[in-house]
């Protein structure tokens, strides 16, 4: 039995069903439109990208496009970079951001990167500030083979055909403090576990993939982001969110084994963004320009390695 509060679903010790699955999507929200803020955006790019729909998230009586932009003059010599968020819903710097990059660093790079983005992988959870899909599923839990989630199945749909030609991914992510209010706690009542309480880090961090470690390509990534806001410093255990720090700001998961996006590339070059939005040291705006950031440091990583 959880010793701290209970979350306001399901019966302690027990799994939900759908009974409180039903209560959950009840408790889900409309707060903001992907209409006005993704697909309004991305319209603006079509004079300089091509732009194309990758499938269709469906949810009862609501369809969301999923939406990819990719470098117009796409040449198979060159490195290829996956730009990846929105995959957590609620982590909204990581779509604005995606979008930013298109619109103020994509130009430089042409000729020099191959680029794909999906800048909001998780629409539905996108219009609610949400973690979980309407499935109260994890879509960062589930990419892999026969996926639950159809966010998932549908972006690896998307990169399958380019695998060999990506070099880098990029996933952009946030930590908030309602992971730790409302989201842990949530599947924790979900799973019918006992919550288990952590902290949150105040500050940005990286999560490389503990089977195919590249520090060069983080310490780049750090180094531009450090520029913008602050780099997360270890907890009181030497560690970031139950991880020891392998370098400063940076902790490993095992990226393909969790299911997490960022393993699905086959790229040698992996990051996972982890933005902090409710620190009293940043601004929306600098957690946006931290995202925008991070790719430019992976773009010009690349481009470098490249020539």
């Amino acid at each position: 039995m959880p010793s701290s509060p209970f979350y306001p679903i399901g019966t302690p010790g027990q799994p939900w069903g759908a009974a409180e699955l039903a209560q959950w999507r009840a408790r889900q929200v409309r707060q903001r439109s992907y209409v006005d803020d993704v697909l309004a955006a991305i319209e603006q790019l079509r004079e300089s990208f091509d732009v194309a729909s990758y499938g269709e998230v469906v949810y009862g009586d609501e369809h969301f496009p999923l939406m990819a932009i990719r470098s117009r003059h796409w040449q198979p010599g060159l490195p290829g970079v996956l730009v990846t968020g929105g995959v957590h819903g609620y982590e909204t710097s990581g779509v604005h951001g995606a979008l930013r990059v298109l619109q103020d660093l994509a130009p430089a790079y042409a000729g020099r990167v191959n680029l794909l983005v999906a800048p909001c992988v998780s629409p539905w959870a996108y219009e609610r500030v949400q973690r979980w899909n309407f499935d109260a599923i994890d879509p960062n839990r589930s990419f892999r083979a026969t996926s639950p989630a159809q966010e998932s199945a549908a972006l690896m749909a998307l990169v399958a055909p380019l695998r060999g030609q990506l070099v880098a991914h990029i996933d952009l992510h946030e930590t908030t403090d309602s992971d730790e209010s409302e989201f842990r706690p949530a599947v924790a009542a979900r799973d019918g576990k006992a919550f288990e309480p952590s902290t949150i880090p105040d500050g940005f961090y990286l999560v490389d993939d503990s089977a195919n470690p590249q520090p060069a390509f983080q310490q780049a990534i750090i180094e531009a982001v450090e520029k913008v806001t602050h780099i997360a410093p270890a907890d009181v255990h030497g560690g970031i969110i139950g991880s020891p720090l392998v370098a400063h700001g940076v902790i490993h998961y095992a990226m393909k084994d969790l299911g997490l996006c960022a393993g699905i590339s086959g790229a040698k070059y992996t990051s996972t963004t982890e933005v902090y939005p409710d620190s009293a040291r940043a601004t929306p705006e600098q957690c946006i320009a931290a995202q925008v950031a991070a790719v430019g440091a992976v773009l010009e990583f690349v481009s470098e390695i490249g020539r």
